[in-house]
């Protein structure tokens, strides 16, 4: 029981950290790109959203 538990909570940690990942690797590519990265994770090209 405790090694299903286990394989749930590493799992989701694995999620996480996926998800934070990716989102660092989105923003890198739209600073790169010259946008502007937002705090929602949105990409604004044009810059004046919700500034």
């Amino acid at each position: 029981m405790f090694r299903l538990i286990r394989f749930f909570v590493l799992l989701m940690v694995a999620f996480v950290a996926g998800v934070f990942f990716e989102r660092n690797a989105a923003s890198e590519r739209c600073v790169s790109a010259g946008a502007k990265w937002l705090r929602t994770g949105v990409c604004s090209v044009t810059g004046d959203a919700h500034e």
